[in-house]
């Protein structure tokens, strides 16, 4: 049995969760520098799990 399945449904879940921390960062930063860098930071783990995730279900 494969185990990539899971680890695309981990992925997914991860990365809509940095998705969420991305745009409640992003929404609430104003002119606060480092709410744009957290937002930057979890929109591009948020990227990164999303493309591992896509492997992961192929």
């Amino acid at each position: 049995m494969s185990q990539r399945p899971a680890m695309g449904a981990l992925f997914s879940l991860l990365a809509l969760a940095f998705a969420g921390v991305a745009f409640t960062a992003g929404h609430g930063a104003g002119r606060e520098a480092g709410r744009w860098i957290v937002a930057l930071a979890a929109a591009a783990l948020a990227i990164w799990l999303a493309s591992l995730a896509l492997r992961a279900f192929r």
